[in-house]
């Protein structure tokens, strides 16, 4: 009895690692939130958004007044002039010193510095949406792995039924080979079979392996051995698909990054042609300075002594302030050449802007086309695999009595698997195509969305 409850103890002791052990399986959900925590062109892209903000700001600051200060400390040889009185020393030492600050600030500058604010800003919305866009374009490449793993896992089950069944029926042939009821051939021809579908199958699972890795490796994962995703069982919803393209393309023409990025580079690019514009105008600067000096041979005229420091950092006190105006006149062109250059990067943006739209409409009439497709190929091909496998039934059936030889029942059981494969690849298919449509209408990429139903 003792013994027992120690066993049992070990047991649960040992139960704790043994579950943690156990290899995780990844959802959809789970790959695109861990590739958008990880990968490292977004992290890279994340940094040229940063330092997009860091120009807006700079932008901005540039608008405060400037405020430098300086200060100096010198010896002169010989003859010198000391620029606190303005008289020559002859043959001496001197030591001088001299402080001062200045302030200038921008009172105008032909709306220049308000309208690069304004481009920063589109700039740095642009770049913004630039991130959202390959935050996009991973999650896509991530579901369209994930699904590809699922179609491949899906025709490797097939084949292995198919196989499991081959085998079987060697085993009944033989029996009926050596009971004499069958001809040798027969059995040659059903191991025959059976190779090809090991080989077929052997091909299947090597394409699993690789779509693994792929899929490992848009995650950046290293140990693939024990990587495995989660296989929910999925169904195509044969309502069909719920939006034309065009009500589709309404929603993500408001929505999408890629349009949003090129309409805010269109704006930045007007921005720039009003700073450029700005370059006629005149600049209007207000500036300010405060300053004082110190020179030890300074002579202190009602002592005849050399002046304190502090008395002459008091009484060579001087401060100003002051309006600069500058007028544009002639600048070699340069301004006039800006203005024609800032007014083509319009026209550019513009052009960009209508190309994406065009992309986006073509993307989302030809996912609609190919969904719609799929679907029909999946219609006809779950059909054809219900008429496939009431043949191969059928065959089964008249090659166990004898009535029909192996190589037509190899060709009932062939038809079969190959109307399994062409209904999966159909069925992923229309499930990507559909993920696609519903990913352009702002919908979340997951398995669990109209056209594909969880059991």
């Amino acid at each position: 009895m003792k013994r027992k409850v120690l066993f049992v103890i070990i047991v649960l002791l040992m139960l704790p690692p043994l579950i943690s052990a156990q290899t995780k399986e990844w959802s959809l959900e789970e790959c695109i939130l861990y590739a958008l925590e990880n990968n490292i062109q977004l992290k890279q892209k994340e940094i040229t958004t940063q330092y997009d903000a860091s120009t807006l700001e700079l932008s901005k600051l540039s608008l405060l007044p400037t405020l430098n200060g300086y200060a100096t400390h010198n010896y002169n040889f010989g003859r010198t002039l000391d620029e606190t009185t303005y008289e020559y020393t002859e043959n001496e030492t001197v030591r001088s010193n001299s402080f001062g600050a200045s302030s200038n600030v921008t009172l105008f500058s032909g709306m220049v510095n308000y309208n690069t604010i304004k481009k920063n800003q589109n700039n740095l919305l642009a770049s913004e949406q630039d991130l959202e866009a390959l935050k996009d374009n991973i999650s896509l490449n991530i579901a369209l792995a994930y699904l590809q793993i699922l179609l491949d896992k899906e025709l490797v089950n097939a084949t292995l039924l198919q196989v499991d069944l081959t085998k079987q029926q060697i085993d009944r042939t033989k029996k009926l080979v050596d009971a004499g009821s069958l001809a040798r051939g027969n059995l040659l021809d059903i191991e025959a079979q059976e190779a090809s579908e090991e080989l077929q199958l052997t091909t299947l699972q090597n394409n699993l392996t690789i779509s693994y890795l792929n899929l490992a490796q848009m995650l950046d994962i290293e140990s693939v051995d024990s990587f495995q995703i989660v296989i929910p069982p999925v169904e195509i919803n044969p309502v069909g698909i719920e939006s034309d393209p065009g009500t589709v393309y309404s929603v993500a023409e408001k929505n999408r990054p890629e349009i949003l990025s090129a309409e805010y580079s269109l704006k930045a690019s007007e921005n720039n042609l009003s700073i450029a514009r700005g370059g006629r105008s005149p600049q209007l600067t207000l500036g300010g300075s405060v300053g004082t000096a110190y020179n030890d041979s300074r002579i202190d005229i009602l002592t005849s002594n050399k002046m304190l420091f502090k008395d002459q950092i008091n009484s060579n006190l001087n401060y100003g302030i002051g309006l600069t105006l500058s007028i544009p006149i002639f600048n070699g062109w340069q301004v006039n050449k800006n203005i024609q250059n800032a007014k083509r990067a319009i026209q550019y943006s513009q052009y960009t802007l209508e190309a994406t739209q065009k992309t986006l409409y073509k993307n989302i009439a030809q996912s609609y086309a190919d969904a719609e497709g799929a679907l029909r190929k999946y219609s006809s091909s779950k059909k054809a695999v219900e008429s496939s496998q009431e043949a191969f039934r059928y065959s089964e059936q008249k090659f166990s009595l004898g009535l029909v030889n192996a190589v037509d029942y190899n060709q009932a059981k062939t038809k079969l698997l190959n109307a399994q494969s062409q209904m999966a690849q159909a069925k992923y298919e229309y499930v990507f195509k559909t993920k696609v449509l519903d990913f352009y209408k702002g919908l979340p990429l997951t398995l669990e969305h109209i056209g594909v139903v969880s059991k």
